[in-house]
């Protein structure tokens, strides 16, 4: 059985339920574990009872060290931070547990990622990164790292000391910046190829992990994993796909419809359970093109969020 595990907020529990979906249709016999940032997120997905879904509260496992830098940095930043104790958290509540994959919460699977399991298992390794795989025009390989935190398997025991390692770092410094060679939890894995040489293996197989940065360099039916970077819930039904990219319409159709209606369904879900799904972003006035796109979009699919279901 695989081991997965995710953070967000009552603000993301749509992603999170799109997950959890893609997770019941392609991960086989597998477990999701939550880091529940707040006591709402907590509660709805506790009253949901999903199925191989398990639910660790932040304040349940949170450390002193994690207490003493948390007012310092935004939520962002502190969700960064909390990344590399979430396998930990893990290991300490199910001592049954051998490895764990974690995933950002806006990941979701297209097919069964057994592929790179495979590859992983057969390195030999304890620790599995993936690249960004940069498509040339958004190459920002120099500033926020060569690997990307979206998908990362830790090995309970021989993965701990590049665990640890990676922790220390993140309590010594996390934040949303471009500083002496630091960005976030993200630019510390740069080095982790020879730093960690004899735990940590890339995945060679870069087109399994697409994202809205390389879906230009490969065949969306090669992604077992999609990353939904830039993806937000707006106000009045709008979604806003992407600040940055350009979307091929053949990954519009292939990837980017399917987890429409996953979150759709998710929305609606909510919605019966009593949860109203607020925007996860502010409408800015540049933002009215790509608006007004994804709107397009959802209508032709037919997949629009509902307004009865996104707090106006």
């Amino acid at each position: 059985m695989e081991h997965y595990v995710t953070l967000f907020d009552s603000l993301f529990l749509p992603q999170g339920l799109a997950l959890h979906a893609s997770m019941q249709r392609h991960a086989g016999a597998h477990t999701l574990w939550v880091l529940c940032l707040d006591d709402e997120c907590h509660r709805v997905l506790r009253g949901l009872e999903l199925p191989n879904l398990r639910l660790l509260r932040l304040s349940d496992v949170e450390t002193d060290e994690l207490r003493a830098v948390k007012p310092g940095r935004s939520r962002a930043e502190y969700c960064w931070t909390l990344t590399p104790w979430t396998p930990r958290f893990v290991f300490e509540a199910d001592a049954a547990v051998e490895r764990v994959t974690y995933v950002d919460a806006d990941v979701w699977l297209c097919r069964n990622p057994e592929e790179i399991f495979r590859e992983f298992e057969a390195s030999g390794k304890s620790v599995l990164i993936t690249e960004h795989a940069y498509a040339p025009e958004y190459d920002m390989a120099a500033e926020t790292g060569r690997f990307c935190v979206q998908f990362m398997t830790f090995v309970r025991q021989q993965g701990e000391v590049v665990r640890t390692w990676w922790a220390e770092r993140c309590i010594e410094w996390c934040f949303a910046r471009i500083e002496d060679g630091k960005f976030g939890d993200q630019k510390y894995l740069d080095d982790w190829p020879s730093r960690f040489r004899d735990h940590v293996h890339v995945l060679r197989q870069r087109e399994l992990t697409q994202a809205p940065w390389n879906s230009a360099r490969f065949a969306p039916s090669e992604a077992a994993v999609f990353h939904f970077h830039q993806l937000r819930l707006l106000s009045r039904g709008h979604v806003l796909l992407s600040e940055s990219y350009s979307l091929h319409r053949s990954v519009r159709r292939t990837i980017y419809q399917p987890y429409l209606r996953d979150l759709e369904a998710a929305v609606q879900l909510l919605a019966r359970f009593g949860f109203v799904a607020a925007p996860q972003m502010r409408d800015h006035p540049t933002w009215v093109l790509w608006r007004a796109w994804a709107r397009r979009l959802a209508r032709a699919l037919r997949i629009a969020l509902s307004p009865a279901v996104v707090r106006r």
